[in-house]
Formats: C-alpha cells, sequence, structure tokens
C-alpha cells in the first residue's frame, strides 16, 4: 500500500514540478526584473512577493505547507536557522525574502541554483578562507544597505534530530554591520515528526533526495520567528551564537 501510494505521488508532483520549472519560474523572473523596481503589492516589493509565491508553490507540490509563526524583524536583519535540508531556504523564502548564504555546489542545481541566484544567494566554497572573507564583506555591505542575510550557523545539515555547534564566524556581519540576529527554528511535522524524513542524509546525492521527497507523505512545516538578538547587548561574537542556538534548540525541544 505504501509504494502504490508513493507511485500516485509520483504521478501527480513531476508534472506539477515541470509546469513550476518551465512555466511559473519564468514568470517570476519577469516579475524581478529591474523595470519593476519600486513596484508593491502590499507593504512587499514585487521582487520578495514573486520570490515568495514561486517559493510556497515549490513546496505545496512537494507536499509541504508552509506556516510563519512570530514576529520577523522589521528592519535588515541577519536571520540564522537550523538546517535540515535544501527545503529550509525555500521555506524561508515562502515567508521572507533574505539573502542566503549557501555552498556553491547549489548554484549548479537544476531549477533550485537558478532560483538561488534570482533570490540573491550568497555561494560560499567550503574550506576556502578567501571565498569566507568575500561572503562577510557581501553580508555586511547588503545589511548596511537595509537588506537582510539569511544564514545556517551549523555549516551543513544533520539527520534532522540534532543541532550542532553555531560557528561564531559568521555573526562577525551582524556586529560589524551593525544589524540585529533573529533566530529562526524550522520544524517539519508535527512537533518536528518529519524532521528525519525530510533531511538531507549523509551520503545522498542532490538527484537521490530531491527524487526520494518527491514521494513522501504531506507534512506541515513550522517556521518560527524567535526573539531577536541585538549583538551590542554581547561581548563578542560567541555570545550571540551560544544564544541563538540556545533559542532554536529550545523551541525545537533540542539540547
Amino acid at each position: 500500500m505504501a509504494s502504490f501510494q508513493r507511485f500516485i505521488r509520483y504521478a501527480y508532483r513531476l508534472p506539477l514540478i515541470a509546469w513550476h520549472a518551465v512555466i511559473d519560474l519564468p514568470i517570476a523572473v519577469f516579475l524581478m526584473l529591474p523595470i519593476f523596481h519600486g513596484v508593491k503589492v502590499g507593504h512587499t516589493s514585487l521582487e520578495a512577493w514573486a520570490v515568495g509565491w514561486w517559493s510556497r508553490g515549490m513546496m505545496r507540490i512537494f507536499g509541504l505547507r508552509v506556516k510563519s509563526i512570530g514576529v520577523q524583524s522589521p528592519v535588515a536583519t541577519l536571520f540564522v536557522a537550523n538546517h535540515v535540508s535544501w527545503l529550509d531556504i525555500i521555506a524561508l523564502h515562502g515567508t521572507r525574502l533574505m539573502g542566503f548564504v549557501a555552498k556553491q555546489e547549489i548554484n549548479g542545481w537544476p531549477v533550485v541554483g537558478w532560483m538561488a541566484r534570482r533570490g540573491q544567494t550568497i555561494f560560499h566554497k567550503r574550506g576556502s578562507q578567501d571565498s569566507l572573507g568575500g561572503v562577510l564583506e557581501t553580508m555586511v555591505r547588503r545589511l548596511r544597505t537595509g537588506r537582510s542575510v539569511g544564514a545556517f550557523p551549523e555549516g551543513g545539515t544533520r539527520n534532522g534530530t540534532e543541532l550542532g555547534p553555531f560557528h561564531a564566524r559568521i555573526f562577525f556581519a551582524a556586529v560589524e554591520a551593525p544589524a540585529p540576529v533573529q533566530p529562526v527554528a524550522i520544524q517539519y511535522g508535527k512537533d518536528g515528526a518529519s524532521q528525519s524524513r525530510i533531511a538531507f542524509q549523509k551520503g545522498e546525492s542532490f538527484g537521490s533526495n530531491l527524487w526520494r521527497l518527491i514521494g513522501e507523505p504531506a507534512c506541515d512545516v513550522e517556521v518560527h520567528y524567535l526573539e531577536p538578538i541585538q549583538p551590542e547587548a554581547f561581548n563578542g561574537r560567541s555570545g550571540i551564537a551560544d544564544t541563538a542556538r540556545a533559542r532554536i534548540a529550545a523551541a525545537l525541544g533540542l539540547s
């Protein structure tokens, strides 16, 4: 029965993904062109609305219903979140446009890489100090010009049930800008019941992970915006990193 249900999900989700990539993606990209700069949809820029529209649509195709919980910081902010899957960026963009720091490999992924570039992603080559220095400078510049940035301080995905240590260096941008830091807890399924199922598992390629997720059952995705942190209230980046991790861990029920 389970394999039959999985087959049915593939049967209707694969055509929807193709439609979303071939039809909806060009529409979103068109709405993000410079000629529409300054156009608003309510209180949101058309560019941010287009990214959110496309992102929420992609998540729905996977059967993932995104819910934003809590109050988002209204100013340019460094948003930091736990990292479960490559879907995290799409889930967060479904609630707010923020230029993410992501591994360089994503730039070459089909559809996801294209949308990441349009969503102001800052690509980082892991293990390269030169790359990291350039990333931090870009983050500071964006925050100072009123644009928010998102990052995953763990530095990579885990099995979905663990929260790794937060690397303090990424918080340099918030201290230098200066700009507030808002921790964000991403939870797949009720009380995180689907975290392991959604997680980008060790040894999986993007292709195999994508194929597996297309066939997985639907679930809710809760994006919890937690209490912001003001960098000037802490003596150094380590204190900010520890506080951000503690607030996310508490929201996820982890240690």
